[in-house]
C-alpha cells in the first residue's frame, strides 16, 4: 500500500510545482514561504520583469473540496495583503510596483494541471 503523505507534503508539492512553473515562464523566485507574525504566509514572491510578484498557491487533490479559486476568500486576500507589506517593510522596498497572482494546480491528473491568473486581486 503506498504510503499517505501529509498536508504538509501535498502543499509542499503544489508549491513546488508552481515554482517550476513560474521560472519556466521566466520568473526569478526571490523567496518562498515567508511568514510574517501572525498576518500568515506567501507561498512566493517572485520578479516578473518589473514586477514584485506576490504568489497565493491553492492546490487540491479532489474536487469535492470545491475548486483552489474558491478557496481565496477576501478574509484571505486581507491577511496575504499584510504579509505583502510586511515583506516590502522588512526589506526596506518603498517604490516598486507589485501585483498579485494566484496559481491554482489540479493535482488529481497527472502531470498536474496549473492555472496562473496574474493580477488576480
Amino acid at each position: 500500500m503506498p504510503e499517505q503523505k501529509s498536508t504538509t507534503q501535498k502543499g509542499r508539492e503544489g508549491e513546488d510545482s508552481a515554482t517550476d512553473y513560474l521560472i519556466k515562464k521566466g520568473y526569478e523566485i526571490v523567496k518562498r514561504n515567508f511568514h510574517f507574525g501572525r498576518s500568515g504566509e506567501m507561498d512566493i514572491i517572485a520578479k516578473d520583469g518589473n514586477f514584485l510578484v506576490f504568489v497565493e498557491v491553492k492546490a487540491r487533490r479532489y474536487k469535492s473540496y470545491g475548486s483552489p479559486l474558491e478557496a481565496i476568500t477576501y478574509s484571505k486576500i486581507k491577511a496575504l495583503r499584510r504579509v505583502a507589506e510586511g515583506w516590502l517593510y522588512v526589506n526596506k522596498i518603498v517604490d516598486q510596483e507589485c501585483r498579485f497572482d494566484v496559481i491554482a494546480v489540479d493535482m488529481s491528473k497527472a502531470p498536474f494541471e496549473i492555472e496562473h491568473i496574474e493580477n488576480a486581486f
